[in-house]
């Protein structure tokens, strides 16, 4: 259960109370936490059929990909990356969540039903490098856009 605690602890930093972060947690675990983006991380959103397959190729060249949450029904997945990320980000159907933002965040390695992680956080603070989440974006549209000219 370390890593779960050294995740929790990381993702409970950047809230506006972390000790209550952590209690509210260790009570239900169900509950979400509301955290501000923009300080340890930002998240970029992309739509499960664009992230699903960006996934596959970050996790074919990376050891460790920072962590992912997905939504209720797998719509929409959302790759935290470093602060900053958000405010220099341009892409068409990319939802940016950056400062003066907040996420709903799910205690690590528990499902809540609304949000779950497909990708946990380690707790070191390993974050997607944006560069390299928007190379595996091409990719995977570009492999997207094979298998729809093909069929």
């Amino acid at each position: 259960m370390t890593g779960a605690k050294t995740a929790v602890d990381w993702l409970a930093s950047v809230a506006p109370d972390p000790g209550a972060c952590r209690r509210a947690w260790e009570r239900d675990s169900r509950a979400v936490a509301l955290l501000p983006a923009g300080k340890a991380w930002d998240v970029l959103i992309l739509p499960a059929e664009l992230g699903c397959p960006t996934l596959d190729v970050l996790t074919r060249i990376l050891d460790r990909t920072g962590p992912v949450l997905v939504d209720f029904g797998d719509a929409r997945m959302g790759f935290f990356v470093p602060p900053g990320t958000a405010a220099r980000w341009l892409g068409t159907g990319i939802r940016s969540v950056g400062a003066g933002t907040w996420i709903v965040v799910p205690y690590p390695g528990r499902s809540t039903g609304a949000v779950r992680w497909l990708v946990l956080p380690d707790g070191s603070g390993t974050l997607t490098d944006p560069a390299l989440l928007e190379l595996a974006m091409h990719e995977a549209a570009a492999d997207l856009a094979t298998r729809e000219d093909g069929q």
